[in-house]
């Protein structure tokens, strides 16, 4: 074959259930095919022949749940009455039927009621009758008449119209219409008329005057409601203006970097001394004797708003607006931008540069001899002495001031390079002040202020969560502290969450290394220390739990199973926090309610272990919980002092630290209150999980567990109350759920409008005939194509089984040629051998 006559049509994406098309264009290929494909259904189909091992059920109704069994019996009887009449009743005639014979019936006939004997000896012999003659010979001239005329009318009535006819039998039948609806308006309104004129007079009748008192009464208008008076004030209120736009985040934070910049500023200007009062004051300038006023500037605006109170020109107060003013001013530059700041300073240094100068000429001629006069007039020693004093006093206060504004934090931190760097802006600091710390680190090193502010805002993240780790490992961890520090840490992650998730992820990593490390040196793993537990809890706050796959969260989610399974429970801290890891897995799953084997079992060995060593039998308990040895009865208190005096009692993470220094009964009440903790997480799981269709069967042990082997008689009342609660949530559940079964019956679509859809030809005509019509001719032509492919494929399977029935033929011949020649050869070795023995025997 020519490769170049191949034609081959591929296919992008594989269907199912639709047919491929992709099949190579060569003569023998799609036959190949075809044959190919009567291998695997013809040819099965014809060596299973005649061994069906199959039995079927067709009886009516056997799969209906909908029909009784009286209905069902009903219905298989009038079924088989119908099959048997079809097959038993096609050529025998009822007698109920009526026969015809063009139109007459075949019964009315045979009894010849209406045909009259000629031969008969009637009294009225030899007359014929009208009818008769007109049936038989066609007499009479009347009758002949009657029978020409309605011959004609039946003709005409026969007769088609033609279209000029039809037109104008149209055009009557509109005029007429026409003229009838024309009759029956003008009775209408002959009748309306009439009604009209009968109504008025019957209101003349009871026409009635009114006096002039009521008229005055409905003259008035009323009174407006409530409601009305509401709507007109709203009508005549000031619209609302328009407020100003919102600012944008990096205008926001431009704005908190200038105000933080200006609170430094005048911190470090109050730190080293300055008064900002002394130095907006503008220094007195000197006038000369000589000096005209010939330079007057007015300076401030000192006009006044005219207004009237009561009759009387309303004077304000100049020394309250005076002192006003100067309160305000100060604060009104600070709230100034930056550019009228450099402007007002500009002009300050102008006037004091101009003033400096003036001094300078002038050298102080006229003050000094005023200085002189004034010393010798007031030279007395009280006054000097007061004076120290008051010098001594400012320089207190201004000493208190400098040593408040050293005290003070600073507004405006860089952001540290180093853990180092970071760590001492914290250390010695209250939390509040590390908090504010934070908080300005964030603002002056905005993201949008400079280029390199995000990688080092980035860094920041990881310090923070390395200082929160540093806190937890201390002798008494700080956890009030960390608890704070969440906060800013939450704002970081919000800004850059890429980098957040690389350093959570880092740390998650390190501790998952060092427990594989562990149980390959060791062979065994223990809990990790408090900064883990932390880390896992920070991460349920940070990141979205109910995620079905997160980058952080499932890792942490596996880190957590892992050590639910491989570490050994050895010691009473070992199981609080054990449980705290139990309770962040509630706290993970609280959305999405995914299950997890691994918190089900762990407190299943909870209740393992607080059971006496004779009752911790009849069940089994999983890895990393034992069934024997010294950890058995590590919850267990049979101390009934301690038993009685215990008040349940939350277990914070704090008490990790606490538990080699506390004393004999105080662990024998963190141990009831760890069984009760138990108690209240296995309550919580059977809430969490009773929507799965496995729930009992899932808690069956904890529920065998907590009802036969548990000594609830020996526990105080309060803990026989989680006891039973726990329970009763456990037995309480129902089954919501039944497996999914398809229904017998498909239901039946809703009936839905079909668009009307016209097929037009081509140059613009439409196809002829109605719709079913059309759906008629389709259908034909659908039926004539497809018998003839079955034809076709029948032709085809019929060559296919012959082929198969030929060779097996010629199979079955050429193995009896094959035997007939064996046997052929074997008689004809005999032969020859009983001729050499004969021979033998001859020569002998």
């Amino acid at each position: 074959s020519n490769p170049f006559e191949v034609k081959v049509n591929k296919q992008k994406f594989n269907i199912l259930g639709r047919k491929t098309k992709n099949d190579v264009g060569l003569p023998g290929v799609s036959r190949s095919k075809a044959i190919k494909k009567r291998t695997q259904t013809l040819l099965k189909e014809y060596k299973e022949k005649e061994k069906t091992n199959v039995f079927k059920d067709k009886r009516f109704g056997e799969y209906n749940t909908k029909l009784s069994p009286e209905e069902k019996m009903i219905k298989r009887f009038t079924l088989e009455r119908q099959q048997n009449f079809g097959k038993n009743n096609i050529y025998n005639l009822n007698e109920d039927e009526e026969l015809t014979h063009y139109g007459q019936s075949l019964a009315e006939i045979e009894k010849l009621n209406d045909v009259v004997d000629s031969d008969s000896d009637a009294e009225e012999g030899g007359t014929l009758s009208a009818e008769l003659t007109a049936a038989h010979f066609g007499g009479g001239g009347g009758l002949l008449r009657k029978k020409a005329s309605s011959e004609q009318e039946a003709e005409e009535e026969e007769k088609p119209k033609s279209r000029k006819e039809l037109i104008e039998e149209l055009i009557a039948k509109s005029k007429q219409e026409k003229q009838e609806r024309q009759t029956r308006r003008e009775s209408a309104l002959e009748l309306t008329e009439k009604l009209d004129n009968d109504w008025k007079e019957i209101q003349s009748l009871m026409v009635r005057k009114t006096p002039k008192s009521e008229k005055k009464d409905k003259e008035e208008k009323p009174k407006p409601d409530e409601y009305d008076m509401i709507v007109r004030e709203l009508g005549f209120e000031m619209k609302a203006k328009p407020s100003d736009r919102m600012k944008t985040e990096e205008e926001l934070a431009k704005e908190e970097q200038a105000r933080l910049q200006r609170l430094e500023a005048d911190r470090l200007r109050r730190m080293r001394g300055i008064d900002e009062k002394e130095e907006t004051k503008k220094k007195p300038k000197h006038i000369s004797a000589d000096d005209l006023a010939d330079g007057f500037i007015l300076d401030k605006d000192d006009r006044r708003m005219l207004s009237y109170k009561d009759g009387k020109i309303n004077i304000e107060n100049e020394e309250e607006e005076e002192e006003g003013g100067n309160e305000e001013s100060n604060e009104e530059r600070n709230e100034e931008g930056e550019e009228e700041d450099n402007e007002h300073e500009d002009s300050d240094e102008e006037s004091a540069d101009e003033d400096e100068e003036g001094v300078a000429e002038d050298n102080h001629s006229d003050l000094e001899s005023d200085l002189g006069s004034e010393e010798e007039g007031t030279g007395d020693k009280e006054q000097n002495q007061e004076s120290n004093e008051d010098k001594s006093q400012n320089m207190e206060e201004q000493d208190l001031k400098m040593e408040a504004a050293r005290s003070e934090l600073p507004y405006t931190f860089a952001v540290p390079e180093s853990y180092d760097k970071f760590k001492s802006l914290l250390t010695g600091r209250t939390i509040e002040q590390q908090l504010i710390i934070l908080e300005r680190i964030q603002k002056c090193n905005h993201p949008s202020l400079a280029v390199g502010n995000k990688a080092k805002l980035e860094k920041l993240f990881g310090f923070l969560l390395e200082y929160i780790g540093e806190l937890a490992t201390l002798d008494l961890p700080e956890l009030k502290t960390i608890d704070r520090l969440v906060l800013p840490l939450y704002n970081l992650c919000q800004m850059f969450p890429e980098s957040a998730s690389d350093s959570m992820k880092f740390v998650l990593r390190d501790a998952a290394h060092d427990m594989e490390e562990m149980i390959e040196v060791k062979g065994r793993a223990t809990f990790p220390g408090l900064d883990t537990l932390i880390y896992l809890k920070i991460t349920s706050l940070l990141f979205p739990t109910s995620d079905f796959w997160h980058p952080v969260v499932t890792p942490a989610f596996v880190y957590m199973s892992q050590l639910l399974t491989k570490c050994r429970i050895t010691t009473l801290q070992d199981v609080v926090k054990g449980l705290f890891i139990c309770c962040l897995f509630l706290e993970y799953v609280s959305l999405s309610k995914r299950f997890v084997p691994e918190l089900i079992n762990f407190l299943l060995g909870i209740l393992h272990i607080s059971l006496p060593k004779k009752q911790a039998q009849g069940y089994t308990v999983v890895h990393p919980f034992t069934p024997v040895g010294k950890n058995l009865e590590l919850l267990l208190v049979s101390d009934k002092k301690d038993l009685e005096s215990w008040q349940k009692q939350n277990l914070p993470l704090s008490i990790l630290t606490r538990l080699k220094e506390m004393s004999r009964t105080e662990m024998n009440h963190i141990r009831l209150s760890c069984l009760a903790l138990c108690f209240d997480l296995i309550k919580k799981c059977a809430a969490l999980y009773e929507s799965l269709p496995s729930f009992h069967e899932i808690m069956h042990p904890v529920r065998i567990l907590l009802t036969q082997h548990l000594p609830v008689s020996e526990y105080p009342e309060q803990m026989q109350e989680w006891y039973n609660s726990a329970v009763r949530e456990l037995q309480n559940k129902v089954k919501h759920y039944l497996p999914l079964v398809c229904e017998k019956k498909k239901p039946e679509p809703l009936k839905q409008y079909t668009p009307k859809i016209v097929k037009v030809l081509e140059f613009g005509r439409k196809l002829g005939g109605s719709k079913k019509e059309q759906e008629r001719k389709r259908l034909i032509h659908k039926h004539k194509r497809e018998f003839k492919g079955a034809i076709r494929e029948i032709r085809k399977d019929n060559q296919f089984l012959a082929r198969l029935q030929l060779e097996e033929i010629m199979e079955r011949d050429a193995a009896r040629k094959r035997k007939v020649k064996e046997l052929l050869g074997s008689l004809a070795t005999q032969e020859g051998e009983w001729k050499a023995m004969k021979r033998k025997k001859r020569k002998n």
